[in-house]
């Protein structure tokens, strides 16, 4: 890319499943701006999140760290990341650095609304956000807070109203190359209606949606959200190619590396009592595409990535060092398959609804819980207990739980053991797993 600094803007969206995208094979046809930016860029197919709930993942975003290390492990949490976030990295290097939206990451007890700048993450120059937009906004009713805490009032539809504020973001005068995040709250559901929200008109669009596999066979509530979820996640979209056509009004969008994804997916309350939480494929795994200078290959990366190693590849992919705090690699390497001992498997900690680990493999997916404590109060533990475990072949929609069953007990032997190795690896602590009891 030589010496000139591209600009780069991550249009980042909140509880998206990976296959609402066309590319990753949803046959709604709900993103066609973002299938023509990955036909040309590069592709992630298996992309996942480290933490399936929304403050850790977006720590992990920010940071390249696992939650446990960045310390913002459930929300509620602040992140105080020392000078060695994504935007402190694009600033020292002379970019402007920009957030808009949805934040969270600031600690409750300072209040859904106004960020104070020791928790924005370095995010400096411009700020238009609120730290919780889901209780400071409505689906049609919009209120942000800038840099002084200033309310930043806008009606509309909440993803068209964040979209106006990047489009007038990119047709200010800028006098050095831009670091911009546009964190959507849609798909994410609305949390005091209790229920997705479309804009008016598209859930009839999507009154027949397709079904996800794995949400099929178990009750939830997909019946009655789907055509909402479906019709956010179009809107997304097409705000996104307004974005698009923008940068290419402006001159701007051969310069600019555009990267979308989103914190984690969505179940439906079909694996637990809420939306995610929980280490299947519908609340981990997350679509990942990268557009611009350096991308665009027409490439389909096969290899698993995670959130953790976002900020190492956006880095990389700018020529701004990558700080030794990051435990992520960068998967630049793997656009010119350079990499051949990339580790096929992904790390996940979960909290919250639970405490819990799990590893995913290209074939087997296995999860242990501590089962005496309590994933709102405590960070890990020094025991857990055979959870689950999921043949990603046979059973790629993980419907039938084989942990515990005696013929799959050399399979969870093996992947204890490397689950075990990758707990001491990145909490600092080997933990005890105990055998569930096996079947007759």
């Amino acid at each position: 890319m030589g010496e000139k600094k591209v600009n780069v803007l991550v249009f980042f969206t909140d509880q998206q499943r990976w296959d609402t995208v066309g590319v990753y094979g949803s046959a709604m046809n709900l993103t066609p701006n973002l299938d023509a930016l990955a036909r040309e860029g590069t592709k992630f197919d298996l992309a996942f999140t480290n933490q399936p709930v929304c403050a850790p993942a977006r720590a992990c975003i920010f940071t390249g760290q696992y939650a446990t290390t960045h310390k913002v492990w459930r929300n509620g949490f602040g992140l105080k990341a020392g000078d060695n976030t994504l935007a402190h990295c694009f600033k020292k290097a002379g970019y402007e650095v920009g957030y808009i939206g949805k934040w969270h990451l600031s600690p409750d007890e300072l209040g859904p609304g106004y960020v104070p700048s020791e928790y924005r993450g370095g995010f400096e120059d411009y700020w238009e956000a609120a730290n919780l937009l889901e209780f400071t906004s409505h689906p049609y009713d919009t209120n942000l807070y800038d840099r002084d805490g200033n309310l930043i009032h806008i009606s509309g539809y909440r993803v068209d109203a964040l979209t106006e504020r990047v489009i007038k973001f990119i047709n200010q005068s800028h006098s050095n190359p831009f670091f911009l995040v546009v964190s959507y709250l849609e798909p994410h559901h609305q949390n005091d209606l209790n229920r997705f929200v479309a804009p008016d008109g598209y859930r009839e669009k999507f009154s027949n949606p397709f079904v996800p596999y794995d949400l099929r066979t178990f009750p939830g509530d997909w019946q009655e959200q789907l055509p909402d979820y479906y019709g956010c996640i179009a809107r997304l979209d097409e705000d996104l190619g307004r974005i698009v056509d923008t940068l290419k009004e402006k001159g701007m969008f051969e310069d600019t590396i555009v990267v979308f994804l989103s914190d984690h997916g969505c179940h439906f309350r079909t694996r637990n009592t809420e939306y995610k939480r929980s280490c299947h494929e519908s609340s981990i795994r997350v679509p990942l595409i990268f557009h611009g200078p350096g991308f665009n290959k027409s490439l389909v990366i096969p290899e698993p990535v995670s959130l953790i190693n976002f900020a190492p590849t956006i880095l990389d992919a700018v020529n701004i060092p990558v700080p030794d705090t990051m435990q992520g690699g960068s998967a630049m390497p793997l656009l010119d398959r350079k990499i051949k001992d990339w580790k096929n498997e992904i790390f996940i900690q979960i909290s919250e609804s639970c405490v819990a680990r799990a590893i995913r493999t290209e074939r087997w997916k296995y999860s242990v819980i501590a089962e005496d404590k309590d994933g709102w109060l405590d960070s890990n533990s020094d025991t857990y207990t055979d959870y689950q475990l999921y043949d990603l072949y046979s059973d790629p929609y993980e419907l039938v739980n084989l942990a515990g069953r005696r013929e799959y007990k050399g399979i969870i032997e093996e992947l204890r053991e490397r689950l075990t190795a990758k707990i001491e690896e990145v909490e600092g602590v080997k933990p005890g797993i105990l055998e569930r009891r096996f079947y007759p």
